[in-house]
């Protein structure tokens, strides 16, 4: 394979640009979230296994990671699947005349960015959906409105900052005639990485288009079949683009398969009734702290008790270290050792009539886990979070324990197994990473107009 930057010196060429097209208007449009695809794996240990590795590394990348004006939105619905390797997707069209594009939808990052032109590759790219063995690409050539940013545009200091000498290296700066395309991205990801060029072209929404969308076009990844469309909280970021006030989501339940199920992720909504609201807490650090979406989080029960975490991991410290997140890209929730070996004891505790299964814990990745084969009637303790303002996420047994095999149930909430689990410092980044399998069920509203993050239980279908 060529070098990256070789290879996108060889791509890019071939784009035809032109100017974009004009907005049209809508007062509502639907885009439906599904599940990803599995690996090919149908030993149900192998599947949740890989779902809590995939999880704990998504986690690793959120916790240390290692990278680097538009119309008015009315009120607007897009379907969102689940996928049953963990994550749910949305489908975007770019360029003129649309391409639809199937996008993983991420709370957790901002660029958006697409599998681009017909030279795209991808390593270690297993996910594949069903009954399609090639990975839909984004065709620039084949759009009339495309461009390339360049390295002065304000758009491509959102990913390399706001020295130009730095990133126009080859440019004059006295000249207004450069050309020079804003520098190669690198993207890592928990499980992967992307590399590729920022564009502009016409987004196109059910019934209303957004000229001179910024976005990625990766040419080179790995372990990302399908792109990604970022809601962080970057300037890059879709909510950012469109300037969102606010948006939120239904996620179907998991069953790691690949049901055809969606919900709706819902863009500029009105809140509903019943919606209990929490402010979202500004993390003092800078990039890529602040570009997550952290919760005040106040106490966790496990059936009634309080359990006791130390309050330097509730609330980030001056350099972005401990607190909450809420992150559609996470599977499972992730806790430190220091506060989840306290839950999962006292789940254990008040669990101390059923069988422990050591074995299925060593295969699935997953503690703890009991064996209730023979019981009549099982009783779990409810897992409670509760947030700044009264707030209280009630979790439905569903979304903390699942069931792996016949007959055996493993709680949903992983951590590190290594290292210590207690401290006087907290380990970087987020302590707490509310992931999507805790979210099933729930309307999610993320209230970006009055700072403040919302749910109540609904039967998402």
């Amino acid at each position: 394979m060529a070098p990256p930057f070789h290879c996108l010196l060889t791509i890019f060429p071939l784009l035809f640009l032109s100017s974009p097209t004009a907005a049209s208007a809508t007062a509502s449009i639907t885009i439906r979230l599904s599940p990803f695809p599995r690996a090919p794996s149908k030993d149900p240990y192998q599947i949740i296994s890989h779902v809590a590795k995939s999880s704990l590394a998504r986690a690793h990348h959120l916790k240390q990671p290692r990278n680097t004006s538009l119309p008015t939105l009315s009120a607007a619905k897009i379907p969102l699947y689940p996928r049953s390797y963990g994550g749910y997707s949305i489908s975007f069209s770019f360029g003129t005349p649309p391409q639809t594009i199937p996008l993983v939808m991420d709370t957790g990052s901002s660029l958006i960015w697409v599998p681009c032109t017909s030279r795209y590759v991808c390593s270690n790219c297993t996910f594949s959906r069903i009954g399609r063995t090639e990975i839909t690409t984004f065709k620039p050539k084949l759009s009339s409105s495309v461009k390339i940013i360049g390295c002065r545009n304000v758009r491509c200091g959102w990913l390399f900052g706001s020295d130009l000498q730095s990133r126009c290296q080859n440019c004059d700066l006295h000249s207004k005639n450069c050309s020079q395309a804003c520098p190669t991205y690198v993207i890592q990801y928990g499980s992967g990485a992307t590399l590729g060029l920022l564009l502009s072209d016409a987004l196109d929404l059910p019934g209303k288009a957004f000229p001179d969308f910024a976005f990625g076009c990766s040419v080179i990844s790995s372990r990302q079949p399908e792109g990604i469309a970022g809601f962080g909280r970057a300037p890059s970021s879709l909510p950012a683009q469109l300037k969102l006030k606010n948006f939120g989501y239904c996620l179907v339940s998991h069953r790691f398969d690949d049901t055809a199920k969606s919900s709706d992720l819902v863009l500029n909504a009105a809140s509903g009734d019943g919606v209990s609201y929490t402010p979202f807490y500004k993390n003092p650090a800078v990039f890529p702290y602040s570009e997550y979406y952290y919760v005040s989080l106040r106490r966790i029960t496990v059936g009634g008790r309080r359990v006791k975490v130390p309050y330097r991991y509730l609330v980030p410290g001056a350099r972005g270290h401990g607190g909450t997140i809420v992150d559609s890209g996470s599977t499972f929730t992730f806790l430190e050792r220091t506060i989840r070996d306290p839950v999962a004891r006292e789940i254990e505790t008040q669990m101390a009539g059923y069988k422990r299964a050591a074995d299925v814990e060593e295969l699935s990745g997953l503690q703890p886990c009991f064996y209730l084969s023979g019981q009549k009637v099982v009783r779990f303790p409810e897992l409670v979070f509760q947030f700044k303002g009264g707030a209280k996420l009630e979790l439905p047994l569903a979304n903390y324990f699942s069931f792996v095999a016949d007959s055996i149930v493993c709680m949903t909430v992983i951590s590190d197994t290594g290292g210590s689990a207690a401290g006087p410092e907290v380990p970087a980044g987020p302590a707490i990473i509310l992931g999507n399998y805790q979210q099933q069920n729930f309307y999610i509203e993320y209230d970006l107009e009055n700072e403040r993050f919302g749910f109540r239980k609904q039967q998402c279908v």
